[in-house]
């Protein structure tokens, strides 16, 4: 249990708030064996992280599906289903977004995610427009786990490492938080996340079902 409250709890949202699966999508739709040989042959989530710094998705796969075209039809598949793999909702850490916002607890989003995928990600999923503060990487142009952008979320709340507690799936993003003082929380569902709010204190047991 930590000692001291932080003064603002950070979400990551892929594999957080929303399922984000890029692979398990194109085995549905292609089959495992060709969606190995693609992910193999061309680097679909480097392209992704250009998405993220800042990039234009539409472009990007364009681009990248003519440099390949064996593979046009599959590359160009990430931008027309993107939403279909940015899926589904996880309603139990909405509940636990919407929770401690209820109780007066900052909330921030900090999400290596791009500007226009994040703008259709808003509309599918409206939890994403009720944090009290996005850092977006895509506006900011630096993902994680590079350490500028969580110096940058401090710099812009305000707050050191240790006022934060930060969730995230990847666990070098969560190192990277873990290096400049903040406290964190490796995500592996949201039942462990309620638990550690709950330890904590930020809610009651009732508060973060």
């Amino acid at each position: 249990m930590q000692t001291e409250l932080a003064k603002a709890v950070v979400f990551d949202i892929g594999n957080v708030l929303i399922g984000w699966n890029p692979e398990q999508h194109y085995d549905a739709v292609i089959g495992a064996d060709r969606r190995k040989a693609l992910f193999a042959e061309v680097d679909l989530h480097a392209m992704n992280d250009q998405v993220d710094l800042g990039g234009d998705m539409a472009a990007l796969t364009s681009e990248l599906a003519e440099a390949t075209p064996q593979w046009r039809d599959e590359i160009l598949m990430w931008h027309s289903d993107w939403l279909k793999m940015a899926a589904p909702a996880i309603p139990h850490s909405a509940r636990l977004l919407r929770a401690l916002r209820a109780k007066g607890i900052p909330v921030f989003a900090l999400s290596n995610f791009g500007i226009g995928t994040f703008d259709i990600a808003c509309q599918a999923y409206p939890v994403l427009t009720e944090f009290d503060r996005k850092y977006v990487s895509g506006h900011m142009q630096v993902i994680k786990p590079d350490a500028q952008i969580y110096q940058m979320l401090e710099e812009d709340s305000g707050l050191s490492g240790a006022e934060l507690i930060f969730t995230d799936d990847r666990t070098n993003n969560i190192e990277a938080a873990a290096a400049r003082g903040w406290q964190t929380h490796t995500f592996t569902g949201p039942e462990g996340w309620a638990e550690r709010l709950v330890a904590d204190g930020y809610l009651t047991a009732e508060e973060a079902a």
